[in-house]
């Protein structure tokens, strides 16, 4: 395993966590150290638990019955399963996106301010403030400032899938979870989320499965490859992909298997 860039501390760290879905194990003995502010990629063949470990790092696999884990996973030194951790309070730390763009049947204003609602929040200035934040954090407060009480549904994929990073984002997470963000998007689209990912990642600490091993090395400083349930390397994404050290990397990224 690759030492942390100086001046990146490990920010998430996972101590030999297993996970099962009742009786089939979907993880085994995962270890692997995200550093802070950079973007780090999962890939590997469908179902190689890559998803799996991704929403275990928020929690959400809690919301699935029979379900249980072993071993821990830290973020800056805290344990996500401390039983003093408030999981609502974990998640807004840990923003996620999914696969699918899922904007709610509102406008985009109250899309990004919706979570903001739920807390409490109802200063006008605060929200507004927040809408105009998070759509140019999401790289579109030019193409949406003057449509904000419009529905959010009537945007194309690739704005929706931004206004859901923006939305992510409105609470200003520490870490961005990204599910396959891009794989219903068409090219010019992806490429517009590609560089978001490159701007955030100056504010956020980035966690994102992917399918396209391309855009693996486009995005991220970090690859950690995935077979089986097991981490089978993981290193800086440069290495991986010209100097892999597991031939059962090799072989998945030439296009061998997977």
């Amino acid at each position: 395993m690759n030492e942390p860039a100086p001046g990146k501390p490990d920010y998430i760290k996972i101590q030999d966590f297993s996970f099962h879905y009742g009786s089939k194990q979907a993880l085994f003995d995962i270890r692997m150290d995200i550093p802070e502010r950079e973007v780090t990629a999962f890939i590997g063949p469908s179902g190689c638990g890559k998803s799996t470990l991704l929403r275990n790092l928020n929690r959400m696999n809690d919301l699935i019955e029979d379900t249980r884990s072993e071993g821990d996973i830290f973020v800056n030194g805290q344990s996500i399963y401390d039983p003093h951790i408030e999981v609502i309070s974990l998640r807004k730390r840990i923003g996620m996106v999914f696969q699918k763009s899922n904007p709610f049947p509102k406008s985009i204003y109250e899309n990004i301010v919706y979570p903001l609602r739920v807390a409490g929040q109802n200063s006008r200035a605060v929200l507004d403030e927040t809408v105009e934040r998070s759509l140019k954090g999401a790289a579109l407060w030019d193409e949406a400032k003057d449509r904000l009480h419009e529905s959010a549904l009537s945007m194309s994929g690739g704005q929706m899938q931004r206004l859901c990073i923006a939305r992510a984002i409105a609470n200003r997470p520490e870490i961005l979870l990204m599910d396959e963000p891009c794989s219903a998007l068409d090219p010019i689209a992806t490429v517009k989320v590609e560089e978001l990912i490159h701007e955030l990642k100056k504010e956020f600490t980035i966690v994102i499965v992917t399918h396209n091993m391309q855009q693996a090395t486009r995005c991220s400083d970090k690859t950690g490859f995935f077979y089986l349930g097991k981490l089978i390397e993981f290193s800086d994404t440069q290495k991986i992909f010209s100097n892999p050290a597991k031939k059962q990397t090799e072989d998945y990224i030439t296009g061998r298997f997977g």
